[in-house]
């Protein structure tokens, strides 16, 4: 087992030129399919990607923790030069990784985030100090980890390679700490084969059920499989049984989880401020400091227990050597900004993209909308997988927009098709529907029916999101 870090002086990252990066060794393999970013890609694309299988065998069979150590170990084992944090969970492992990595960066650590999915491009998921990796060393450093899996005869999945294309890039840059999210469950993630500072949990709720589990219980314990011995631990506040799950996990691993609200006393106050619009104001009291009334940066109400989350897991850090000034802190946490959560695209009509794909967090959504959007009606472009909660989904939908234009993410094999979405929801709602095939002719009808003082938002998937973003971008280049 790696040995845990304990930094007390900050570190100046080594950034990577076009000069360092010549020098860089580069283990040279028989893979002349990686020449150049795009071809990067390419080879990633071919590789076997869970994230848009329709059907997954999760078990020990697919998930192989034994071939990503392996992998990493041919590379030099570089997570175990790297200081870090672990966040697994439901929802709001973003937005805790964005806030919690705000406040570090504002204390002037040079922090690493490793996040996924991407929106429009690979690189969005390995980020340094809010900048992504650079083509060039991204591409090298899939080059060294494609001849790493050749020579030690293992075939990496898509998130496997970009995972220890992470690391490597985390280890080159001599950053002071990195935060790395779960990509799915948490026992067989591939994440699951370092040792942090800290384990977080966000908040537990229904999700990949055919892959997870089908209760909250039995997800918790796939998240709670993140738990090391004597690596402290912390969740967001949970309902009881899955406090409970999380509990029996974090003894069975030999470690302490502490739940906000059980073990970390927390609050929430939404209301107005002086500026006139609505503010979710937090207080969280740990047994060594006090955090008191302090402004969630994003908006939603679901984000104070996000915020709490991030707050609590700096609180710990503070106890293995990292420093904070309290104004520093706050005015960093202040200024947190996440793409694809409640983020406007387009002023005029007014349009808004959220990655919401779930019930839990479309219902989020709904609220945080009427909450900090005034707006006459709302129309929303909607689209999701085929193997989500669809009905619930489409239940939260219906008590917030005023038409829905069903449509699907074109780069996403596992969207449910517009026709069987719209025939679900007549089944709920009898509010106006209508269906498009791709993203752009949806995007197309409503505007169309969209008056000036109208919202649109387009929900459902990061994927389309993804495709909204990208869709708009070109537009704006055209004019």
């Amino acid at each position: 087992m790696a040995t845990q870090k304990t930094p007390i002086k900050k570190k100046t990252a080594k950034r990577t030129t076009k000069k360092s990066a010549t020098k860089r060794k580069i283990v040279k393999s028989n893979t002349p399919t990686i020449g150049t970013f795009s071809s990067a890609v390419a080879y990633l694309l071919d590789q076997t990607d869970y994230e848009r299988l329709r059907v997954v065998q999760y078990d020990d069979s697919t998930f192989k923790l034994d071939r990503m150590r392996l992998l990493l170990k041919a590379l030099g084992d570089p997570q175990d030069k790297v200081s870090l944090v672990h966040v697994a969970g439901t929802v709001g492992k973003g937005s805790t990784v964005a806030m919690l990595s705000a406040m570090l960066r504002g204390n002037g650590y040079t922090v690493g985030e490793y996040t996924s999915p991407h929106l429009t491009d690979i690189r969005e998921r390995i980020v340094v100090n809010g900048e992504m990796i650079s083509e060039e060393s991204f591409t090298d450093f899939l080059k060294e980890v494609v001849a790493a899996a050749k020579k030690e005869k293992v075939t990496p999945t898509f998130f496997e390679l970009i995972t220890a294309v992470a690391f490597k890039q985390f280890a080159e840059q001599a950053i002071d700490i990195a935060i790395i999210e779960t990509g799915l469950g948490g026992r067989l993630d591939s994440t699951n084969v370092i040792t942090p500072l800290i384990s977080l949990i966000t908040k537990i709720d229904l999700d990949h059920t055919n892959i997870l589990g089908n209760t909250v219980e039995e997800i918790a314990k796939e998240k709670a499989g993140i738990f090391k011995s004597s690596v402290p631990a912390i969740s967001a506040q949970q309902i009881e049984s899955v406090s409970e799950v999380l509990k029996e996990c974090a003894e069975a691993s030999r470690t302490e989880v502490k739940i906000i609200s059980n073990d970390i006393e927390f609050s929430a106050r939404f209301g107005g401020g002086i500026d006139g619009k609505q503010h979710t104001r937090i207080c969280v009291i740990t047994e060594d400091s006090q955090y008191m009334h302090i402004p969630v940066p994003l908006n939603g109400e679901h984000q104070a227990t996000n915020c709490a989350l991030a707050i609590s897991a700096i609180d710990q850090l503070k106890k293995v050597g990292y420093e904070f000034d309290d104004l520093a802190l706050y005015n960093a946490l202040a200024e947190t900004k996440i793409e694809g959560r409640m983020e406007t695209v387009w002023e005029r009509p007014k349009i808004i993209v959220d990655g919401a794909h779930n019930p839990t967090a479309l219902q989020a959504l709904i609220k945080s909308i009427g909450a900090h959007i005034p707006y006459d009606s709302m129309v929303c472009v909607f689209g999701c997988c085929q193997d989500k909660d669809v009905n619930e989904m489409l239940l939260k939908i219906s008590l917030g927009a005023d038409k829905i234009i069903f449509t699907k993410a074109q780069g996403n094999p596992r969207a449910a098709e517009p026709k069987i979405l719209q025939r679900q929801f007549a089944e709920i709602s009898g509010k106006m529907t209508q269906i498009a095939d791709t993203l752009p002719e949806a995007l197309e009808i409503a505007a169309q029916a969209a008056s000036r003082d109208d919202l649109i938002c387009v929900t459902g998937s990061f994927y389309l999101v993804g495709e909204t973003k990208k869709h708009l971008k070109a537009l704006a280049a055209k004019r």
